[in-house]
C-alpha cells in the first residue's frame, strides 16, 4: 500500500475514532454527577469532608464538565476505538493472519479496563497518602479541575500502559519487532516500567510502584511468550510451503523432461518385406 494510501487509511481511522468518542462523551456528559461523585468520593471518605473543591472561575464547573465528558466517553468507547488502530494496523498484516485483528482488539478492550480499573483502585490510594501530610486542624481547599484532572490522568495513564505489550505482539505480527529484538533489549524495557511506575505512582511508598512495574514486566513477557510462539509457527508454515513448492517444482521438471524425449524409431518387422516407393508406384 502506499503512503498516500495509508495516510488516507490513518485519517479515516482517526475520525471514526473521534466520532466514537464524541458519542460516548454524549453519554458522558448525562453521567457527569455520579462520576464527579466517585472521583470526589476518596475525598469525602477519607477526609472526613475537610477536603473542599472549588472553582476559581466562572467557566471552570462547564469546562470540568466538558473534561469529565470527554474522559468517560474516552473509556466507555474503548472498544470502538481500539478496534480502529487494529483495523489500521491489519494492511501489514498476512491474508492468513488477518483474523487475528478481532483476537487483537478484544485483548486490547480487556487490557484497556483492566488498567483503568487499576488506575481507579489506585487512585483513592494516592489521595489518602498524600492528604495525610496535611497538618492537624486544617482543610484542604482543592481546585477542582486541579484534583479531578489529576484523577483522570492517573486512571488513563494505566489504561494506556496495560495496551504496551500488545503492540509489541502487533508489530511482532506485522514481522517489525522480532523476538530476538525484544530479548536484547529487555534491560531497557525494565527501567522504562519502573520510570513509567514512579511516575503514574503519586505514592510515596515504593510497593505500589513496584507492584506495577512488575505487572507491566509480566505483560511484557507474556508479549513474548505469545511473539516466539508466533515466530515458530511462522517458520513452520515456511518450511511446510518449500517443502511443496520443491515437490511441485520437481513433478514439474519431471514432466518437462518426459514431454521432450525424442520417440523412439519405429521397429520394422523381420519378416515384412520391403518395397521400395518406385516400385509400389509402377
Amino acid at each position: 500500500m502506499p503512503i498516500r494510501e495509508h495516510l488516507r487509511e490513518l485519517r479515516k481511522r482517526l475520525l471514526l475514532s473521534l466520532v466514537g468518542i464524541g458519542i460516548g462523551a454524549v453519554v458522558g456528559w448525562y453521567l457527569y454527577d455520579p462520576a464527579m461523585e466517585f472521583i470526589t468520593r476518596p475525598l469525602t471518605e477519607i477526609t472526613s469532608q475537610d477536603a473542599i473543591l472549588n472553582f476559581d472561575t466562572i467557566g471552570a464547573a462547564f469546562d470540568l464538565k466538558l473534561r469529565v465528558a470527554v474522559w468517560i466517553g474516552t473509556i466507555i468507547s474503548s472498544p470502538w476505538w481500539v478496534m480502529q488502530i487494529f483495523m489500521f494496523i491489519s494492511p501489514g498484516l498476512k491474508r492468513r493472519e488477518r483474523w487475528h485483528v478481532v483476537g487483537f482488539a478484544l485483548a486490547g478492550v480487556v487490557l484497556f479496563a483492566a488498567g483503568v480499573l487499576s488506575g481507579m483502585r489506585m487512585a483513592p490510594l494516592a489521595v489518602d497518602i498524600l492528604t495525610s501530610f496535611n497538618p492537624d486542624n486544617s482543610a484542604s481547599f482543592l481546585r477542582a479541575t486541579t484534583y479531578v484532572t489529576f484523577y483522570m490522568r492517573l486512571v488513563m495513564a494505566f489504561g494506556i500502559s496495560f495496551l504496551l505489550p500488545e503492540i509489541l505482539v502487533v508489530l511482532n505480527f506485522m514481522g517489525i519487532m522480532p523476538v530476538k529484538t525484544m530479548l536484547k533489549h529487555w534491560r531497557w524495557f525494565v527501567v522504562l516500567a519502573f520510570v513509567f511506575a514512579a511516575i503514574a505512582n503519586p505514592l510515596p511508598s515504593p510497593w505500589p510502584m513496584t507492584i506495577q512495574a512488575f505487572v507491566l514486566i509480566g505483560l511484557y513477557l507474556i508479549a513474548v511468550l505469545i511473539s516466539y510462539i508466533n515466530e515458530r509457527a511462522r517458520k513452520r508454515r515456511r518450511k511446510r510451503e518449500d517443502t511443496a513448492m520443491d515437490r511441485e517444482l520437481e513433478r514439474l521438471e519431471g514432466a518437462a523432461t518426459q514431454s521432450i524425449e525424442p520417440p523412439a524409431p519405429e521397429q520394422v518387422s523381420e519378416n515384412q518385406p520391403f518395397s521400395h516407393p518406385t516400385q509400389q508406384e509402377e
